[in-house]
Parts: structure tokens; C-alpha cells; sequence
């Protein structure tokens, strides 16, 4: 009896500590919450995206006449101001424009009209104050398509460490109050990550100023910048 158990006792004395140590393997019990934070700042910045479009019989003369109007646009900004770093041509686009007239058969015959050329130029008010002044301008000189209007930091470093801070605490207070309603309690930090949220941009219409008698008024407000963290917290 005694050789026959010695073999099982072996088998035993192996099993546990290998179960033991699987036991040990599993990964600890743990909680994963979301927390949000957001911190706002006055901006510094104001990007702009103004286009003009100028229409000919030939693709030349639009070309030509566009290129007139948009250097006008470019030598006042400048001399109000705005450095060369901070204009940027941002696309150049020549289309042909068509009229349509419907035949007998059901079909259409397209005839070619004229040639649109749209010059779009991108550019970074540093002093905010003058955003207006430098929209009015720009058409009064021949921007005459819808544009962007932003407003940014140029350092926004201290608002968004602002907001994971905020982004974070909240984390870990929803995983307080999840785990004393559970009964447990939380242990140390296991994973952190987050995402950032930027200010989106508001679009305008350069028409819209046609009529403007004097500067655009323009409020340039607060940029919120969020911040959305995931973190997973030990349980104990």
C-alpha cells in the first residue's frame, strides 16, 4: 500500500505549488474609470483662411487677374503688420465653368463659359486686436469666398496640464465612491492614459463683410482645452 501511495503523494506535492503559483499569474482584481478635466485661456492666436476668386473667358487672364488681387491682399497684411512666417498659401485652384442647355434628344450640350481661379492664403494674427481691422481689409481687396476663423495659443503647455490634472482627479474620485459602494477599496495606479480635445475651429463667411462701414467686430473669448484620461486602479 505504501509503494502505491508514495507515487500519488509525489504527484501532490508537485500539483500544489504549481497551482500556487498559477494562482499567483492572475492578474490582480482592478477598476478602470474614465475622468474628464478642462482649463480655458485667452488666446493669443487668430488663423485665418481667406480665398479669392477671380472668373475669365481664358484660364490665363484669371490667373493673371487673380494673381493682381491676391497680391494686394498680401501687401496689406504685411504692411499691417503680419511677417512673412505667418502667411502661407494654402491651395491654388483653376476650374472651368460651364453652361448647360438641354437638346431635343434628352441630352445636354455643355458650352465653356469662362475659367474660375481660387487662391487660397492662410494667415496668423499674432495680435488678435487687429483681426477685425485686417478681415475688413483683406475685403476690401478682393477676398471674396468663405474662409476660417480660429483662435489659439501659441503655448497652450499650461492649460493642458491644468486640465489633466483636473482629468485625473476625477478619475479617482469616481473610483473612490464605484469602490466603497462595492465594498473594496482601491491600491495603486496601473494604467494611465489620455487624449487631448483642441478648440475647433468657427467658420465664417468673407461675404458677410461686404457691407462692414469699419473694422469686423470680432470677439475672440476663451479657448477650453479638454482633456480625457482612462485610468485602471488596483483593487484591494
Amino acid at each position: 500500500m505504501t509503494r502505491h501511495l508514495l507515487p500519488l503523494a509525489l504527484a501532490a506535492a508537485i500539483a500544489f505549488p504549481a497551482i500556487a503559483a498559477a494562482a499567483d499569474s492572475l492578474p490582480p482584481p482592478r477598476i478602470i474609470v474614465s475622468g474628464e478635466g478642462q482649463s480655458t485661456a485667452a488666446p493669443d492666436l487668430a488663423l485665418l483662411t481667406l480665398s479669392v476668386m477671380r472668373e475669365a473667358k481664358t484660364a490665363r487672364a484669371a490667373l493673371d487677374a487673380n494673381n493682381d488681387a491676391m497680391a494686394a491682399v498680401i501687401a496689406a497684411m504685411k504692411s499691417a503688420g503680419i511677417k512673412d512666417r505667418d502667411l502661407q498659401t494654402a491651395g491654388i485652384q483653376i476650374n472651368p465653368r460651364y453652361n448647360y442647355t438641354n437638346k431635343p434628344d434628352g441630352s445636354q450640350e455643355a458650352e465653356l463659359v469662362a475659367y474660375q481661379v481660387t487662391n487660397t492664403l492662410s494667415v496668423r494674427i499674432r495680435d488678435i486686436d487687429k483681426t477685425g481691422e485686417i478681415l475688413d481689409k483683406a475685403v476690401s481687396l478682393g477676398v471674396n469666398q468663405g474662409g476660417g476663423i480660429s483662435f489659439s495659443n501659441e503655448d497652450p503647455k499650461t492649460a493642458v496640464t491644468e486640465a489633466r490634472k483636473k482629468a485625473v482627479a476625477d478619475a479617482m474620485a469616481k473610483a473612490k465612491t464605484l469602490a466603497e459602494a462595492a465594498g473594496v477599496s482601491i491600491g495603486r495606479v496601473l494604467e494611465i492614459t489620455d487624449q487631448n480635445i483642441a478648440p475647433a475651429p468657427m467658420p465664417i463667411n468673407a461675404k458677410a463683410f461686404d457691407a462692414a462701414g469699419a473694422a469686423v467686430p470680432v470677439q475672440a473669448g476663451e479657448n477650453a482645452y479638454a482633456v480625457q484620461v482612462t485610468v485602471t486602479f488596483e483593487l484591494k
